[in-house]
Order: C-alpha cells, then structure tokens, then sequence
C-alpha cells in the first residue's frame, strides 16, 4: 500500500530549508526598547529615567535600546556600526552603548537624548530605531503603531526643580 503525503508537506518543506538558508546569509536582529525622561542641566521635570510617552517642550526625552542576535545575545557597539533614532521630520540621533545607570556597571544598552525644542509642533511622532550592522545591513525597528507607544509632544513648556 503506497502511502501520499498530503501536498501542503512539500512546500512546507521548501519553505523552511529556504527560512534556514536565509538566516545563515544575513543576521536578524531583535530590538528592546523605551522611552524616559532625561536629567537636564536646567535642573529635574520630576524622577528621571521614567518610562514616558508624552513629554512637553523643553523636555528630555531618552531613548534606551538593546539590541540582540538571533540567540538572543545583546550586541554591543563592537558588533554595530551605527544604532541611530529617526523623527518624521529627518533628524537623526546616534545612539551610544555603554553602562547604566551611568559610571556603574548594573546593565548595558544603547541610549540618546532629545531635549524638545521649544517651538517643535505638538502631536504624535512615529519614530524608528535603525541598526547597521558590520556587513552594512541595515535592520530597522518602530514602536507599536498606536498613539500610546508613539512619542507625543504634549502643550505647554516644563518646568524645571532645583535637584
């Protein structure tokens, strides 16, 4: 008795031996990721390194990303050629890996900073997180795609508290 295999097994077959065959060419790359209020010269907006979403002019905003290989191995600054965060309107922020909180060694990420310019438009910006690996690949990461995940300039200037 001569036993088919059901059609769907052989393109199943040839889709995961394709899968396999693209992970040895180029390497994914995983993102982790937030947003929280920076320390400013001026003085404190309240407790730093607070996970936020909305921050008012004036306000520093810190973004703070690990980047992971496909093991789910954090890459560090030897591995990367450049982590950089995208805004809508063109400006780019290289990001630096080093420990943190700063001068210790609790945890390493990569982590910039934006000081919102006093007259920059209120609203919800969609911003992006691109990683270009040492091949110059680029892998690019975007927060989820609802109001709540995005960055959003809230009215008003903050006001600032002697440390």
């Amino acid at each position: 008795m001569s036993r088919r295999l059901p059609a769907i097994v052989l393109p199943v077959a040839l889709l995961a031996a394709m899968a396999s065959a693209h992970a040895q060419d180029g390497q994914k790359l995983f993102f982790e990721g937030d947003m929280v209020r920076g320390v400013q010269k001026e003085g404190l907006t309240g407790p730093a390194c607070v996970l936020a979403s909305q921050f008012k002019r004036k306000e520093s905003v810190v973004w703070r990303v690990r980047v992971l290989d496909a093991a789910g191995k954090p890459i560090d600054d030897k591995a990367l050629k450049s982590l950089t965060v995208e805004l809508p309107d063109g400006q780019k922020f290289s990001m630096r890996f080093g420990p943190h909180p700063r001068g210790r060694t609790d945890d390493f990420f990569w982590a910039t900073a934006w000081v919102i310019p006093a007259d920059y438009p209120t609203g919800t910006l969609v911003y992006k997180v691109t990683a270009v690996d040492l091949k110059g690949q680029s892998h690019t990461w975007e927060p989820f795609k609802i109001q709540l995940s995005q960055l959003t300039v809230i009215p008003g200037e903050v006001e600032f508290t002697k440390p």
